[in-house]
């Protein structure tokens, strides 16, 4: 029984970090919102290294519309105005000598869908993690039966698991329902 405790651990764990990831990656989905998470995938040419902007300017949200990012070096200001250009995230940034001023524009419709299609993506990949999970502890489980757990016991795991994976799934459907209400309200 403690055999198939630990392979429940694991898989728990696994999706845990499936959810997490998930978590992480509906932030950097922007809902019309400012939030500096939108910035966390622009990657800025720093002395002929690709770093994080957050980790060469300091990245705020003054209002709900409004992104600044300020560089701590004034000489960083272009090159973190190209990278959020080229970052596809739709954004325009205003160099006013100092920093950048990103307003964020209102969503249209179609962005909106387009942004809730871009969520449900994410969705799915979060599910394939948890179905990986799922496949690896009950590959563990037959290791375990082979290695002399009764059948029940084998059984029993295997519905666990099972019952972990309803849930994980149930999860990833109720954040992905909360996201898309979020971006579809104006």
């Amino acid at each position: 029984m403690e055999d198939i405790k630990d392979v429940l651990n694991i898989a728990t764990s696994k999706m845990d970090s499936a959810i997490a990831h998930l978590e992480s990656e509906l932030k950097k989905v922007r809902a019309g919102k400012a939030n500096p998470m939108m910035l966390e995938s622009v990657m800025v040419d720093y002395y002929g290294t690709p770093t994080q902007i957050n980790q060469v300017a300091n990245v705020s949200t003054p209002d709900a519309k409004t992104l600044t990012v300020q560089p701590w070096e004034k000489t960083l200001l272009d090159d973190c105005a190209t990278a959020i250009i080229n970052s596809n995230l739709g954004l325009a940034p205003q160099n006013n000598g100092e920093m950048l001023i990103i307003s964020i524009p209102m969503l249209t419709e179609e962005r909106r869908h387009e942004l809730v299609k871009k969520a449900k993506s994410e969705g799915e990949h979060a599910k394939v993690g948890i179905r990986n999970a799922r496949k690896e502890g009950n590959d563990n489980v037959k290791k375990l039966k082979n290695d002399g757990l009764s059948e029940d016991m084998a059984k029993e795991g295997e519905d666990r698991i099972q019952k972990l994976t309803d849930n994980y799934i149930a999860k990833v459907e109720s954040i992905l329902s909360e996201k898309e209400t979020d971006i579809m309200k104006v």
